[in-house]
Formats: C-alpha cells, sequence, structure tokens
C-alpha cells in the first residue's frame, strides 16, 4: 500500500476498532469472496497538467478540456507506467472483483453516452491480462478464478435519438447499447425527462406512458432498471412495471436520512418484490448521522432488519485517485467562473459547511473495502450473508435479468 491507502485504512481502523480476530477473519473471508460491487468507478489517474495547460492557452473550449481530462483521468493508466502500478496497486488493495462500472455520461443522447464507454472498452482492450470486460455474469465468476478483475458496464442514461417519431423508434438504441456491453441504465438522472422524474425535481409525476415502454424494453433486452437517481414515485413505478429485478445501486435508506437520493421503505419494498436490491453508497451527505463508515454499515444492518440480506448491495459511488492528482491538477491555469452543469441539480445549500470531513471521506475511501466485510464480521454477520452482500446479490440479478 501507498501512504493514501495506509492513511485511509488506519482512519477506518481508529473508528471501527475490530478486535484482532474480526480483523484476521474479515480480510481473509473478503479475499476468498467474489466482490461485485452493485454501482462504482475504477481507479482514476491522474490528468497529465502540461498537455491540459497548453490546450487552455491554446484557447480549448470548456467541452474539449472536459474531454481530455476525463479521457486521461478513465485511460492514462494504459501508457503512463507510474499511473498503470498505481491503478493496479489500488485495485489489489480493494480487493474488488468486478465493479458495474458508470461507462455513459449522464444524459439520454447516444454519442454523448458512448464516450465513457469507448474509453472502458479501450481500457479493459488494452489491460485484459488485468481488467477485463465481463458481458455475461459468467465473466464475471471466471475473473475471479483467473485472480483477474472486470467491468460490466452500466449507462447513466438510456439513449435515446430523441426524433419523436415513434414509441419503437425512440426504443432502438437500447437493443443496441446491449450489444456494445452495457448491462444496467439509470432511467433518469436527477432532472425530469421524457421517461420519469429525476430524485431532485422539487415535484415527482412519475414513470411515463413512454418510461412504461422503456422499463418494459430493458426487460426483454435483458437490461437492469436502475433508479437510484431517480425520484420515489418514479422508483415506486418502476418497480410495478418492471417484471424482472430491479436496483436501486446506489442509494441509502430515508428513515436512516431523510435525503431525496436515499429511498423511503415503500419504495425499498417495490424493489425488493421485484427480486432487486438497494445499494448503499459510501456518500457521507446521502447517509446523514456521523456519516463515516459506520453510518454506512448502519444503512446495511437497516436493509438486512427490515427486508433481508438477499436484498442490500455495496455501491460506493466513489473512485480512488492517483495520489499525484492533486500535483497535475495545479498546473492547470484557473479558468473564469462556469455555469452549473444540467444534470448536476441538487438544492441548494442542502448539505451545511461540514458534510464531507476528511475522515468522512477516508474510512469510506474505494481502497477500503476489506474493512467494509471487516465491519460486517465485527456486527455479527454470517458469512453467507456478508458473501450476499459482497457480490452475490448482484451476481443473482445480473443472471435473472439477462
Amino acid at each position: 500500500m501507498n501512504e493514501t491507502i495506509q492513511r485511509a485504512r488506519d482512519v477506518a481502523l481508529s473508528i471501527l476498532k475490530p478486535s484482532r480476530r474480526e480483523i484476521e477473519h474479515g480480510l481473509e473471508l473478503h479475499k476468498n469472496s467474489l466482490v461485485c460491487e452493485s454501482y462504482g468507478f475504477s481507479p482514476r489517474a491522474a490528468v497529465d497538467g502540461d498537455a491540459v495547460k497548453a490546450a487552455v492557452k491554446a484557447g480549448a473550449s470548456e467541452v474539449e478540456i472536459q474531454d481530455m481530462t476525463e479521457d486521461m483521468r478513465m485511460t492514462r493508466y494504459v501508457t503512463d507506467p507510474l499511473e498503470r502500478e498505481e491503478y493496479m496497486m489500488a485495485w489489489e488493495a480493494a480487493g474488488v472483483t468486478c465493479i458495474l462500472q458508470n461507462a455513459g455520461e449522464e444524459g439520454n443522447s447516444p454519442l454523448r453516452l458512448m464516450k465513457r464507454l469507448a474509453r472502458f472498452t479501450y481500457v479493459t482492450d488494452m489491460m485484459r491480462d488485468f481488467v477485463c470486460r465481463a458481458v455475461t455474469s459468467d465473466d464475471i465468476v471466471a475473473a475471479k478464478a483467473q485472480n483477474k478483475h472486470c467491468l460490466y458496464m452500466t449507462g447513466n442514461g438510456v439513449p435515446l435519438p430523441q426524433d419523436w417519431g415513434s414509441v419503437e423508434e425512440e426504443l432502438r438504441y437500447i437493443r443496441v447499447f446491449f450489444q456494445l456491453g452495457i448491462r444496467m441504465m439509470h432511467l433518469t438522472y436527477n432532472r425530469r425527462n421524457m421517461i420519469g422524474d429525476g430524485c431532485a425535481e422539487p415535484n415527482d409525476a412519475g414513470l411515463s406512458d413512454f418510461g412504461r415502454a422503456v422499463v418494459a424494453e430493458m426487460n426483454r433486452v435483458g437490461v437492469i432498471v436502475d433508479v437510484a437517481h431517480s425520484g420515489w414515485k418514479t422508483s415506486l413505478d418502476a418497480a410495478k412495471a418492471s417484471e424482472r429485478p430491479m436496483v436501486a445501486s446506489h442509494s441509502g435508506c430515508v428513515t436512516l436520512n431523510a435525503h431525496y437520493r436515499c429511498k423511503p421503505d415503500e419504495v425499498i419494498r417495490a424493489i425488493v418484490d421485484t427480486g432487486g436490491y438497494i445499494g448503499i453508497c459510501c456518500i457521507p451527505r446521502f447517509l446523514g448521522g456521523k456519516g463515516d463508515i459506520t453510518t454506512m454499515l448502519d444503512h446495511i444492518d437497516y436493509v438486512v432488519k427490515h427486508f433481508g440480506a438477499d436484498h442490500v448491495t455495496i455501491g460506493t459511488d466513489v473512485a480512488y485517485t492517483s495520489s499525484v492528482s492533486g500535483i497535475e491538477s495545479q498546473k492547470i491555469p484557473k479558468r473564469g467562473p462556469s455555469r452549473s452543469r444540467w444534470e448536476a441539480l441538487w438544492h441548494p445549500n442542502e448539505f451545511g459547511p461540514e458534510w464531507r470531513r476528511e475522515h468522512q471521506v477516508q474510512s469510506m475511501a474505494w481502497t477500503n473495502w476489506p474493512l467494509f466485510t471487516v465491519g460486517m464480521v465485527q456486527r455479527g454477520y454470517s458469512d453467507d450473508d456478508i458473501q450476499k452482500i459482497l457480490g452475490g446479490n448482484v451476481l443473482r440479478v445480473a443472471r435473472a435479468v439477462r
């Protein structure tokens, strides 16, 4: 481990205070388990600060700079030996077999959704001896058996041509993106779209008629319906419409923290009744309470107690970032203020000044996955239930949907 990974681990251990037996058993169980994250990001590389600086000075637009830096963060470990070494170190420290990888920029434009998918396809093509692209649940199992890692691609939106000629014409890209490797899609992302309402909209009218057709087509093709960023009524309607297991891949429980990115019991129950699951995230402001690893475990406890261990997973929604990322980013000239991105619809001033303290973030660092397992051992979970939460539930839903 490097200093960044070790510091995060020390913070989590200082909060959990597990016994030696709990640590030893948890780490061994984690090592021997198929660990499948229900929504997340593979480790991120640092940008090449000098190259971005040159682009800024040459007059590159905001869109160019965004594409350039995003591409570097997602692919630079393919070509830079030091970034590759740290990328592989982070995977090994986390002990994660598979990530349901965010591989589609938020929205519904097929071309926009394709960019991240192309980048992660490139990574898994070029580094296939270490991290491969999983297209079936059997590929995930094979990756574990071969001591490899894999990405099971997801999209942060349903691809729509937005010609609005007919319902059937609008649905045609769902199958195309399935053929490209996407296995899960968000119905909405914070804002309202033609499918339904996002979680941050002040009013939630639920799933539209078109949205019901989208859910039916996703069921038919074999794409998991994800309502993590959808409004509560939209989520409930989708669960009632879906004939296959569906999920809220990275969320939390409203009963523990009344935040619109979490789900109330009624919605969780509807998701569970489809055979799906709710993934617990590692975002302090969504979790509430202490906003650290113990709070994340509290949300897992709540779902297990009220809905069963078969229906909860961990979808951290966080990523490990290269230890030199800050140094490289400082090389980039500061630019003027920019407007908020369209999909970044968050209620103003809701989190307060201390929603993201360093110890909260470090305790739930992506590389602390083995300590998530230690925490569940500490709370008395059986090995069987822990393995369901770590990956078995994700695998079961992936098999049931396709």
